[in-house]
């Protein structure tokens, strides 16, 4: 009998890392494709490769055509495919998970569906943006007004820095241009920041929905693991920008934004960070958990191993 038509798929210990990837590729007005193991970016100036291995997103703009091999391969390697608009908006798909155990799912699941759970890891999110001090005590409602006041002052200390002038966060969704420079600088960096953290979150397999700050949304976590960074590389990057009098500010943003990830090594900080948050007692080290091992639940004890038939070979089925 014959096998499967195709690749054999990947396993996990033949794919880099989520913390060893560099960080994402912007593609626009080309055909994606398939050569090997690589991707290929095709237009009227040639043919670029790219190692999908190595990427943490792949994010498809404007005028882009990929083929179901080129998909294949983005989904086996386990980067997060984005598909974005004009200026970088929308968010659509993802690959699976670099990992095949669902440890760190199960731990995001059990704290949030556990009010005490759920504000540990709230406030252990917070305690990253201010380092040295004690949140452990604090509300939720105290947690955000400080996190307001610090934003704001983020905000204050680089338009002073940069020369840009700053009244608020103001922005359309649905009109990129709607607003000033500087606000269309910070749309951009912050699609970039989400689109990073949610590569990470899937490569983890974590679920970008269930998130303890944000809630409501199918990228809750996706902010609450974004805005752990976004005044350490979004917010700088912006005014930069602004202040630079860029003449494609969606562009020279994502660029910035690129080299930010890379310099501080964003996408390992953001796994290791994850991994704390979710599992706190868990060491720094432990791998990502490559076992690709299913097992059947039992509720009156642990978990069995799938595989094999539990019907007693002296008794009738009971169905």
């Amino acid at each position: 009998m014959k096998g499967n038509p195709g690749a054999s798929p990947t396993r996990p210990r033949e794919l880099v890392r989520a913390t060893d990837r560099i960080s994402f590729i912007y593609l626009e007005r080309c055909t994606i494709h398939r050569d090997g193991n690589a991707l290929t970016a095709t237009d009227d100036r040639g043919v670029v490769h790219i190692p999908t291995a190595a990427v943490g997103a792949v994010l498809l703009g404007p005028g882009t055509r990929v083929t179901h091999q080129a998909m294949l391969l983005i989904g086996e390697s386990g980067a997060t495919t984005v598909w974005v608009g004009e200026h970088g908006v929308r968010y659509y798909a993802h690959g699976r998970p670099l990992g095949r155990s669902s440890r760190l799912l199960d731990a995001q699941a059990r704290a949030f569906a556990s009010r005490d759970g759920r504000l540990a890891v709230a406030r252990a999110m917070y305690a990253i943006r201010f380092p040295g001090e004690d949140t452990s005590k604090l509300t939720m409602q105290q947690l955000r007004g400080r996190e307001g006041a610090r934003v704001r002052r983020c905000y204050r200390e680089h338009a002073s820095r940069t020369g840009v002038e700053w009244s608020r966060r103001d922005y359309d969704p649905n009109d990129f241009a709607a607003s000033d420079d500087v606000n269309q600088a910070l749309s951009a960096a912050t699609t970039c920041l989400y689109g990073v953290a949610h590569a990470v979150i899937a490569a983890l397999g974590c679920s970008p929905g269930l998130g303890f700050i944000h809630t409501g949304h199918d990228r809750s976590f996706v902010y609450d693991v974004a805005d752990l960074y976004k005044a350490e590389v979004a917010i700088p990057a912006a005014f930069d920008i602004a202040a630079a009098g860029s003449g494609d500010i969606a562009g020279d943003t994502r660029r910035l934004v690129r080299d930010a990830v890379v310099r501080e090594k964003l996408l390992t900080r953001c796994a290791q960070d994850i991994k704390s948050l979710l599992l706190p007692d868990a060491g720094p080290e432990e791998p990502e958990w490559e076992g690709d091992v299913v097992y059947l639940w039992d509720d009156q004890g642990p978990p069995l191993a799938s595989g094999q038939s539990y019907a007693e070979l002296d008794e009738d089925p009971p169905w």
